[in-house]
């Protein structure tokens, strides 16, 4: 299962709105290969989910991750943060034994 802080379900429904999306929209969560750890974080918005999406939904927001990527994901925390520090969406994976810098990729 995949959790959102209460400021990152506001934010994915300010940013919704913001793009003119129906509440039909929800959050769409992948890794994927890459990034300087071997492994990146992919957040989209999407309407439908997938055939092989499991879904779950956290502060009335809704996430979308397919079964592959849920290996990766699962217990971690959407956070959102418009600090010094950075500004943006920030994935807080028990499962990621290495991160970059930036926090965008992740190894486990």
């Amino acid at each position: 299962m995949v959790t959102v802080t209460d400021i990152a379900a506001e934010k994915i429904k300010e940013l919704r709105d913001k793009e003119g999306l129906s509440n039909n929209y929800n959050v769409r969560v992948a890794v994927q290969g890459g990034g300087c750890s071997g492994l990146m974080y992919d957040l989209d918005f999407a309407s439908e989910p997938q055939a092989n999406d499991m879904v779950f939904e956290d502060k009335g927001v809704k996430i979308m991750i397919d079964k592959k990527s849920i290996l990766y994901l699962a217990g971690t925390e959407l956070d959102f943060s418009d600090g010094l520090n950075g500004k943006g969406f920030q994935f807080k994976n028990p499962n990621a034994t290495r991160t970059c810098g930036c926090g965008e990729s992740f190894a486990v």
